[in-house]
Formats: structure tokens, C-alpha cells, sequence
């Protein structure tokens, strides 16, 4: 049976030196694509192509969240900026379209369809989560749940190609474990006040705040000592960290009742490997309140 090793056949995709040298990228979304290669390299009809899908999503999926990085600022950038813009245009158009030469080398056309009308369905979520963000009319729940769905957005139509208990629990296990990224990232917003205006605690704050505080954060979201007032009186790493853990169980209950115990044992591994990096903070912050 191949083993899992996406990230290093992406490689040669994804490391360039004008890339590393003028801009950051996305994480490479390892998560879902081991949890895809792991049900695709155990089913009877896909395991040929597992290493092909697995590859090409990822490429899609990293092409999306460059682009998703792009500042939309309109105010006038120093050169360096202006380079950093072009060149996550570029790499994210570069990244999606790997995914049609691959596809099509292989006589895939039918996926490189199936994938093209995801990417759009991604888009039109997005679309509406970042207007109804604009408009203020989303609450902290919804934007947590619309982030799944951002994220198994392009991963979700292989359960297509898996048979039996595989196709019935993979809806679940895949939107489990992309609420674990989508949280976890959330936890990682925490640590830099510049990135908590949009995130699930800004969200939080002004559904259940006090008017002082909605209004605090409306006009001074990126004040260091706003941002941390704020998220100390609404403990909200600690709330982060309890969704963080209740979507972990739940994937690892999930996994726990399949027929495979290579892949129970996968799936427990990629839920801890979650929680790992938060841990220890929690436990600080524990012992400081």
C-alpha cells in the first residue's frame, strides 16, 4: 500500500525562490489531504488514483487560499508591496491551474469538471460569508460554520468514488475535521491583535458584548490593548480551545467505529496532532486567571 507523502510530490509545484523570497504562503492543507488519501489508498476502486486526487486538490485548495491573502487595500503600496501582491496573483492562479494539466495528463477529464464546479460553489460561499461580514449581519456560530463549508468545499465530492461505510461516514468525518483546522485557526488569531478584527472572537464580541464594548471594537479593532481587554473579559482562548476539543472527540469518535484500524488510527493521530500546539498555552492561561 503507498504511503502518504502529498506534501513532498507537491514540492516541486509550490518551492520557488522568487515565491519564498518576495511572499508567504498559505499552509498546505495536510489535514484533508491525508484524510482524503487515506480513504481513497484503502478503497477497492480508488486506491489507483488516490496519490492523483489527493495532489490535485491540494493544489487547488493551496491556489485558493493564496489568493485569499491578497491585501485588497486600494491605497498606494511601496514596491515591495506591489511585488508581494503580484506574485500571490500569480502563484495562486499557478497552483489552481496545475490541477488541469495533471488531471488531463492522466485522461481525468470528468474530475478536472467535478473540481472546476466545486471551486465555483467555494467561491459563491465566500462570496456570500465576506458580504454578510461587510454587512455585520453574521454571527459567531455562522462563521464558524461557513468556514467548514469553505474548506470541504473541494474535498467533499470524492465520497462519490468511496464504497459502503466509507461513502456514508465521510461527509461527517471530512466536516468534522476541517471545523478542527477552521477553530484551530481561530486559536492562532488569538496571538496577534492585527488579525482579530473578521475572526470568530470579533464575532463573538459583537453578538454578545456590551454596547460599550460592540462599540470599542467597531472603532479600534486593531489596537493591541483593545483586542486584549477584550479578549480576556470574554475568555475567548478558552471557549476556542473547548470547540477546539469537542471537534476532535468527535472526529475520533467517528474514527473509532471504523472497520480499519490503520485508519481509525490515522484519523486519532491528525485529531491530537490539533490540539498538541495549544495545550501547554491553555494550561499558562488557566493558571493565570
Amino acid at each position: 500500500m503507498k504511503s502518504y507523502r502529498i506534501p513532498e510530490i507537491a514540492k516541486k509545484y509550490v518551492e520557488y525562490d522568487m515565491i519564498q523570497t518576495h511572499t508567504d504562503l498559505p499552509e498546505f492543507p495536510d489535514s484533508r489531504a491525508r484524510l482524503l488519501f487515506a480513504f481513497l489508498v484503502n478503497g477497492p476502486h480508488s486506491a489507483q488514483l488516490s496519490e492523483l486526487y489527493a495532489l490535485v486538490v491540494s493544489l487547488v485548495q493551496l491556489g485558493l487560499d493564496t489568493h485569499d491573502m491578497i491585501d485588497d487595500d486600494p491605497e498606494k503600496r511601496p514596491e515591495a508591496g506591489m511585488r508581494e501582491r503580484q506574485l500571490k496573483v500569480l502563484a495562486g492562479d499557478y497552483f489552481s491551474s496545475r490541477f488541469y494539466h495533471l488531471l488531463s495528463q492522466a485522461g481525468q477529464i470528468d474530475m478536472i469538471r467535478k473540481i472546476s464546479g466545486a471551486v465555483c460553489e467555494v467561491n459563491r460561499v465566500k462570496l456570500n460569508l465576506y458580504m454578510r461580514m461587510k454587512q455585520l449581519k453574521v454571527t459567531a456560530d455562522e462563521y464558524i460554520g461557513l468556514c467548514t463549508d469553505l474548506k470541504t468545499g473541494l474535498f467533499e465530492l470524492f465520497g462519490s468514488l468511496l464504497e459502503g461505510r466509507a461513502s456514508r461516514i465521510w461527509p461527517e468525518l471530512l466536516q468534522g475535521l476541517s471545523r478542527c483546522e477552521v477553530v484551530a485557526h481561530e486559536l492562532g488569531r488569538m496571538e496577534s491583535p492585527g488579525r482579530f478584527e473578521g475572526s470568530w472572537g470579533y464575532w463573538h464580541v459583537m453578538q454578545e458584548g456590551t454596547d460599550a464594548d460592540r462599540k470599542s471594537l467597531s472603532e479600534r479593532s486593531r489596537e493591541e490593548g483593545v483586542v486584549s481587554s477584550l479578549v480576556a473579559k470574554y475568555d475567548i482562548r478558552t471557549q476556542l480551545h473547548d470547540k477546539l476539543r469537542q471537534s476532535v472527540q468527535q472526529v475520533q469518535s467517528i474514527a473509532a467505529g471504523l472497520e480499519s484500524d490503520k485508519l481509525a488510527s490515522e484519523l486519532a493521530g491528525i485529531g491530537e496532532r490539533f490540539l498538541r500546539p495549544f495545550a501547554a498555552q491553555q494550561a499558562i492561561y488557566n493558571e493565570m486567571r
